[in-house]
C-alpha cells in the first residue's frame, strides 16, 4: 500500500525507496536505532544482547536477543534487502541455540552487554533483569523453551511468509515479520513500520491464546516454589504484597528507623544476608567502599540494596536481596524485636 501526500487538490503519491538505496547499514544504522526504542517492532521485551553468539560452537551472531515479560527469550534479525533473504531458518538455528538459556546465563549476557551500551548502569544487570521478570519469579524465574522469533526486513518473499504461516499454524510457534518501507519526503527519510505476520487484527487472539499456555506452564513449572508476597505492617501502616526482598527491606529499614539497633537486625538475619561496613561513606562512595571491604561482592552489586543502607554511629549496613523459603521464619524473628508499644507485623498474601 502505497503513501500519500494529502494536499487541497488531490491525493499525491509518496515513492518508496530502499535502505540500499538510501545507504542505510544494517548494523551500523538500523540495529543500532532499534535496540533504543525496541518497542517499534517489538513489545514488552528487554535487549539483553546485541551480536549474541554464547553457545558453543557457534561461528554466526545473534542481531538481538531480548527477553520478555513471561521468560521467554526473543530473537530478533534484521536483514534491509527487500526479499527477507533467509532470515527464518536463520532465527530457528538460533532460536534452538537459546531456548536452554538460564537466569544466570542472561544475566551475565546482560552485563556484558550493558558495559558497552550503559557502563555505570553494569553492575545493575542482575537486579534489573530480576525486576523485569519479576511476575515470573524474578531471579527464581525459570526461562521457557518457548521462544518468540520477531523478523525484521525492508520486505519478505512468498517462501518466507508462507513458512512463517505454516510453523506458527500448525506447530504453535511464536514468529512476527515487521517489515520497514524508507520513505524519501524531501531531505527526511520516513520509515513505515508494518506487522504482517500475524496478521495485527489476529494479534490480540494469537497473544491471549499463547498467554493461557504460558500460564498453564508457569503453574506446572511453579510448582514446589514459594513466590508468596508479604503485606508488613509498621508504625506507618501496612503495605501493599511485596515480593520476599522487599518485604524484608521494608521490615529491616523500619525497625531500625523504631530504634532497633542494625546488630540486633543482623542476630535474626542468616549469615552472609547483612553484612557491615565500617565507615559511613555518602552513596557515591557506598559501592567502591563495599567492594573495597569485601571483594568478593565484585561484579554482584546487583544482588544488594545498596541504594537503601542503614547506617548508624561510624557503621552502615546493607541487605542482601537473595531471600527464598527462609522469608517467613525470618519476619517472624524480626516482628520480636519490635520495641515495646509498637504496631509490627507480615502477614502473607497468597495471590496478592
Amino acid at each position: 500500500m502505497p503513501l500519500f501526500e494529502l494536499t487541497a487538490d488531490k491525493l499525491e503519491a509518496v515513492p518508496s525507496s530502499t535502505f540500499v538505496a538510501e545507504q542505510v547499514l544494517e548494523r551500523v544504522d538500523l540495529q543500532r536505532l532499534l535496540r533504543a526504542q525496541i518497542e517499534t517492532v517489538a513489545e514488552d521485551v528487554l535487549i539483553v544482547s546485541e551480536e549474541f553468539a554464547e553457545f558453543a560452537g557457534a561461528r554466526r551472531r545473534i542481531d538481538l536477543l531480548g527477553i520478555d515479560r513471561e521468560g521467554k527469550p526473543v530473537v530478533i534479525e534484521l536483514k534491509r534487502t527487500t526479499d527477507g533473504g533467509h532470515l527464518e531458518l536463520q532465527a530457528l538455528r538460533y532460536a534452538a541455540m537459546v531456548s536452554a538459556l538460564t537466569f544466570e546465563d542472561v544475566s551475565e549476557a546482560y552485563q556484558r552487554y550493558l558495559l558497552q551500551v550503559e557502563p555505570d548502569a553494569a553492575d545493575d544487570a542482575r537486579t534489573r533483569l530480576a525486576e523485569w521478570l519479576e511476575d515470573v519469579g524474578g531471579e527464581d524465574a525459570v526461562l521457557t523453551r518457548e521462544v518468540r522469533v520477531v523478523l525484521v526486513s525492508g520486505g519478505f518473499d512468498r517462501e518466507i511468509t508462507t513458512t512463517v504461516l505454516w510453523l506458527n499454524e500448525v506447530y504453535g510457534l511464536d514468529i512476527q515479520c515487521v517489515r520497514l518501507t524508507p520513505y524519501k519526503v524531501g531531505e527526511r527519510l520516513l520509515l513505515d513500520v508494518q506487522q504482517v505476520i500475524p496478521l495485527p487484527e489476529a494479534a490480540d487472539l494469537t497473544v491471549q491464546l499463547r498467554r493461557r499456555e504460558t500460564q498453564a506452564r508457569a503453574a506446572r513449572v511453579s510448582e514446589g516454589r514459594d513466590w508468596t508476597p508479604y503485606a508488613i505492617t509498621t508504625p506507618e501502616g501496612t503495605t501493599e504484597p511485596l515480593r520476599k526482598r522487599q518485604a524484608v527491606l521494608a521490615l529491616v529499614s523500619a525497625l531500625h528507623a523504631a530504634g532497633v539497633p542494625a546488630a540486633r537486625l543482623a542476630g535474626a538475619l542468616p549469615g552472609a544476608r547483612f553484612f557491615r561496613i565500617e565507615g559511613t561513606p555518602d552513596d557515591d562512595d557506598l559501592a567502591d567502599e563495599f567492594v573495597a571491604q569485601y571483594p568478593k561482592v565484585k561484579g554482584k552489586l546487583g544482588r544488594w540494596f545498596v541504594d537503601s543502607p542503614l547506617r548508624e554511629a561510624d557503621q552502615t549496613w546493607l541487605l542482601s536481596k537473595g531471600w527464598g523459603r527462609n522469608t517467613e521464619p525470618v519476619l517472624a524473628k524480626l516482628v520480636d524485636l519490635a520495641p515495646d508499644g509498637l504496631d509490627f507485623g507480615y502477614e502473607a498474601r497468597p495471590g496478592g
